[in-house]
């Protein structure tokens, strides 16, 4: 299972952003461009639809590929208590032939998208990821290069980190600390809870601009 928070920020702060990822992580930004294709299946599978990811990462050399499934959110008072969203989710290493397989078990195109931004990786009492994209659409199938933003002049930021039944509470306690710490530039909440930007992102910018960043957790 995974913890996740989204939320958006407008283009023109996102060097703010990183500039306060960069102090408050540690580590350097990793380069995102991948090009993810979402696959539903058939009738032929069941009256339950289900809903498989291709991720495939076209930063690398040779672009590598990741199936990844995302289940339901865990229910009961204690998750509505809760600001972070707790899910299932299975992922695993592909080969380039994986697209070609879900067509032939009977998976139709859904749509798909390129998301191009960076990454962080790092540590805090969880394996935290916080990813900043544009997410953009394709023209003509597949059409990687020829894609335009959903949305321009603002970028999608996600905070995830791994869980298991075991531990997830330390880890949305971990998560939820970690967004503290970028509220002065947006809000990160649930998926489907829309937030929309802040109003101190401005000065918030300004200010990071300036200093050139924060401290190292």
């Amino acid at each position: 299972m995974e913890c996740v928070v989204q939320g958006i920020i407008e283009t023109q702060y996102v060097e703010a952003l990183e500039i306060l990822l960069q102090g408050l992580c540690g580590v350097n930004r990793e380069r995102l461009r991948v090009h993810e294709i979402c696959l539903k299946s058939g009738p032929n599978l069941g009256f339950v639809t289900s809903e498989v990811r291709l991720l495939c990462d076209l930063e690398q050399s040779e672009p590598t590929w990741t199936v990844k499934h995302v289940g339901g959110a865990m229910r009961g008072a204690g998750a509505e208590q809760i600001s972070v969203l707790v899910r299932s989710m299975v992922e695993s290493k592909a080969s380039k032939n994986v697209l070609r397989l879900f067509y032939s078990l009977g998976y139709k195109l859904d749509h798909e998208l390129l998301r191009v931004g960076f990454t962080f990786h790092f540590e805090r009492a969880a394996q935290i990821t916080v990813t900043v994209s544009s997410v953009n659409k394709m023209l003509k199938l597949h059409a990687t290069d020829e894609a335009v933003p959903v949305t321009p002049g603002i970028q999608m930021v996600e905070v995830t980190a791994p869980a298991t039944s075991e531990n997830y509470n330390e880890v949305v306690a971990s998560v939820s600390s970690f967004c503290e710490y970028l509220a002065p530039l947006l809000h990160l909440s649930k998926p489907g809870v829309s937030t929309g930007v802040v109003p101190t992102a401005a000065a918030a910018a300004a200010s990071l601009m300036s200093d050139g960043g924060g401290t190292t957790l």
